[in-house]
């Protein structure tokens, strides 16, 4: 690893990562996201194969916190796993790729669309630490009840509140207020909820 003005203080690199700080990836960070790709894969198989008991328990180890009567349709894509939350009754169409480096934090009844992505992971401008792989990340909130199109991406450090909706397609790269709809790239509120 190279030095930068990010290595000034003895942490790990995984501890970094959880912290939200400039990290580079090391192989304890490279041998977690292997293992949870691996455990995401093997849910995949069993899901698609129609061997939904034993998808459930790789779900749920797979998953850091999910909720009761949660339904994920295959395939899933995954980090880490352990951080991302997901909450009671929510229902996750196919292909979501959710990078959770930073916690993703999925709500109660929320509605996710085929094709979506929640992205945590950021990296620096300035060009020559980029080249170095410094890299970081910023949490994600979708709060209760939001539902998103398909297709939506939603960016690093975005919340998107309570009852919205976001149409199919759109980019989020800043917080959407609770009991909204927004569309578009970049998605703009255009209607609000009664």
């Amino acid at each position: 690893m190279s030095s930068s003005p990010y290595t000034h203080n003895r942490r790990s690199n995984y501890q970094r990562l959880r912290d939200g700080d400039w990290y580079q990836a090391d192989s304890e960070i490279l041998n977690k996201a292997f293992a949870a790709q691996q455990l995401a894969h093997r849910y995949n198989t069993h899901a698609h194969e129609g061997r939904i008991g034993e998808a459930q328990a790789l779900l749920a180890e797979l998953i850091g916190q999910l909720g009761q009567d949660v339904q994920i349709r295959p395939p899933l894509r995954v980090d880490y796993g352990a951080h991302l939350s997901i909450g009671d009754r929510t229902f996750v169409n196919t292909g979501l790729v959710a990078l959770d480096v930073a916690q993703i934090v999925i709500g109660s009844d929320c509605l996710i669309g085929p094709n979506c992505q929640l992205l945590t992971p950021t990296h620096p401008l300035e060009p020559s630490l980029r080249r170095d792989k410094w890299e970081s990340a910023e949490p994600i909130t979708l709060e209760d009840n939001v539902w998103l199109g398909g297709g939506v991406i939603i960016c690093p450090g975005v919340t998107v509140g309570e009852n919205s909706v976001i149409g199919a397609g759109a980019v989020v790269t800043r917080d959407i207020p609770a009991n909204v709809v927004a569309v578009g790239n970049p998605a703009r509120v255009v209607k609000e909820l009664g």
